[in-house]
């Protein structure tokens, strides 16, 4: 007697219907549901054939969704993570020193300066008619 161990544990799936996951059924009986309500919805209007090339049109979104694995996540955790690294996270990165450190020592100090007094226009060694009037 032979028993079958996945050599990776966290990759075994119990097959509940037909061979298939839960989750692969369900969404494989959804294609079908799809596929058969596209088909005597559209077959009135448009001609046989173009009728079957849009049901498998919409029933492929729903049939990947259902078995699609990439780095071990499935289709909603991928469009998640992939809609974060598109729109939400910063697509330049930009790195650059910050060594504090280094910065206080290194620079040169820069002068202050006074700060700006509105009380006309006054200048060190400037005096006014009426100062130099007083005298």
């Amino acid at each position: 007697m032979e028993v079958k161990i996945n050599k990776e544990i966290r990759e075994y799936t119990e097959s509940m219907f037909f061979g298939l996951s839960l989750r692969q059924f369900v969404f494989s009986v959804l294609a079908c549901l799809i596929a058969v309500g596209v088909y005597f919805g559209l077959r009135p209007l448009l001609g046989l054939e173009t009728t079957s090339w849009l049901c498998i049109l919409a029933a492929f979104p729903f049939a990947v969704i259902g078995f699609l694995k990439y780095n071990g996540m499935t289709a909603e955790r991928f469009l998640l993570a992939w809609f974060r690294s598109t729109f939400l996270i910063p697509k330049v990165l930009t790195f650059g020193n910050t060594n504090v450190y280094y910065r206080l020592l290194h620079e040169p100090k820069q002068k202050q300066k006074r700060p700006f007094h509105r009380r006309g226009s006054r200048k060190k060694g400037v005096k006014r008619k009426h100062d130099q009037n007083a005298k």
